[in-house]
């Protein structure tokens, strides 16, 4: 799987997404043409998002579309997930690589260099770089919320593996991210909170595509 194809990349939240049902806001996006899903579901019980995951299995299974778990090691392995993102607090990326496998995607939550390197080392195969512009859509720490394009640059120049922009992207601000050096963008509202999830995705990959 070639990750450094990746443009969207699409970060679920329910209480980001109109009312609507996770399950929609991910088919529409794949209609859209995105690239990766990853479930995050804050808030919502293990159970309840292990059956939600066994159904985005199977509709990005079908669509050929990997599907990464926020954070759970245990629970990416329970419904067959392509893989796990992890934040700096979660458990280490060796043991999500021990745990799920060689072929498994690992990415990690970094906004400095020492982060991104260190992750790199460990073994991920992609980072997730910000909160770039600011994000209402989880808890971050002040000083790294709204980092802004210059440690996305930072930080593409000093790892081999690539790097997706998070943090209030959308294809209005994309362009400056994807020219500060990363592969594609993560976000959870420019998808989530659009009146047409499927038209937002394609034009957040036009951006990006255009921008690269």
């Amino acid at each position: 799987m070639n990750l450094t194809e990746w443009r969207t990349y699409l970060v679920t939240q329910s209480n980001r997404s109109g009312g609507r049902d996770t399950e929609a806001i991910v088919e529409a996006a794949i209609d859209g043409g995105v690239d990766a899903v990853q479930l995050r579901e804050k808030g919502r019980s293990a159970h309840d998002r292990y059956d939600l995951g066994r159904r985005l299995r199977e509709a990005t299974a079908a669509a050929s579309v990997p599907l990464i778990v926020n954070d759970r090691i245990d629970l990416a392995a329970a419904i067959d997930a392509d893989g796990v993102h992890l934040g700096q607090s979660d458990l280490p990326v060796e043991v999500a690589r021990e745990r799920l496998g060689p072929d498994a995607i690992v990415g990690c939550s970094t906004s400095t260099v020492a982060e991104a390197e260190a992750a790199e080392a460990a073994g991920a195969d992609y980072l997730g770089v910000g909160a770039v512009y600011g994000t209402v859509s989880k808890d971050v720490p002040e000083q790294k919320d709204g980092i802004g394009t210059e440690p996305v640059a930072a930080i593409a120049n000093s790892v081999d593996i690539p790097v997706f922009g998070i943090g209030g992207i959308t294809a209005d601000n994309a362009r400056p991210v994807i020219e500060a050096g990363a592969t594609g963008t993560a976000v959870i509202s420019a998808i989530t909170a659009a009146d047409d999830p499927a038209a937002a995705t394609a034009a957040l990959g036009e951006v990006i595509a255009d921008a690269r």
